[in-house]
């Protein structure tokens, strides 16, 4: 069996669900990072690197947008590099990297990128070494670049709100899974293992995360906000919210 062998439309669309059941406004935020993109490179083909990319779900959008992008997608995940690189079938360099070792950025084909996109992957990353990547990403983006994290961010000064906002949605996922309409975080990983491409990468991957993909840490907009200017990027703010989420971009 080979990646040739999986069919790959259907596994990226049931990722799609799948992440869609979170993130309900998952491609307004891909909109909106896609914007800030197109705003720091006009009318050139920009360079972009996907930072924790997965699937490759923005890789495909910025491709869809621009098909003379040059794209870089970077992960660890086997399970998931692999459904980015048949997807992507050579429109984009696909490698493998630890975001948790700063090493990481040796392993890029480029040595400056007009943007930095990353949704919903960094929460996996703790505080301290999360500060320390923004200085990372500063240092393999073009001066005038751009950097845009999408992800779990609660509003600081809405608390009650936010966690309303919060009860709602998952009440709304919990029925989509209830009715069949996507399946559950457990359940499409369980399909992965059954699956004869995938799921020895399942194996590989719980070897790579034995104990899954801890910490799981939200802090604030705030919050990055500070790191990304303690980082040295030039100015930085939210680009996009929706509930408990937001997107902060920095330009360096």
């Amino acid at each position: 069996m080979t990646p040739y062998d999986l069919d790959v439309r259907a596994w990226q669309d049931s990722w799609d669900r799948q992440q869609e059941t979170f993130m309900p406004d998952r491609e307004h935020r891909f909109d909106a990072m896609l914007d800030a993109v197109e705003a720091v490179t006009g009318d050139r083909p920009p360079r972009v690197l996907d930072l924790a990319g997965g699937t490759g779900s923005i890789s495909l959008r910025a491709l869809a947008r621009r098909p003379d992008a040059e794209v870089t997608v970077l992960d660890l995940d086997p399970v998931l590099l692999t459904l980015a690189e048949a997807a992507l079938a050579g429109r984009a360099t696909v490698v493998t990297a630890d975001l948790n070792r700063s090493d990481w950025a040796a392993t890029l084909p480029h040595r400056d990128y007009d943007a930095v996109l990353t949704a919903t992957a960094l929460h996996w990353v703790d505080g301290p070494r999360l500060a320390e990547l923004y200085r990372e990403i500063r240092d393999v983006l073009r001066p005038g670049g751009v950097f845009v994290n999408a992800d779990h961010m609660p509003d600081d000064a809405m608390p009650t709100l936010t966690a309303r906002l919060g009860e709602r949605a998952r009440a709304r996922r919990d029925a989509r899974h209830r009715a069949g309409a996507a399946l559950s975080w457990p359940d499409w990983w369980a399909q992965a293992a059954d699956d004869p491409v995938l799921g020895p990468l399942v194996e590989k991957r719980r070897q790579i995360y034995p104990t899954g993909h801890s910490p799981e840490w939200s802090p604030p907009a705030a919050w990055h906000l500070d790191a990304l200017r303690a980082a040295g990027f030039a100015e930085a703010g939210v680009l996009w919210r929706g509930g408990g989420d937001a997107a902060v971009a920095a330009l360096r």
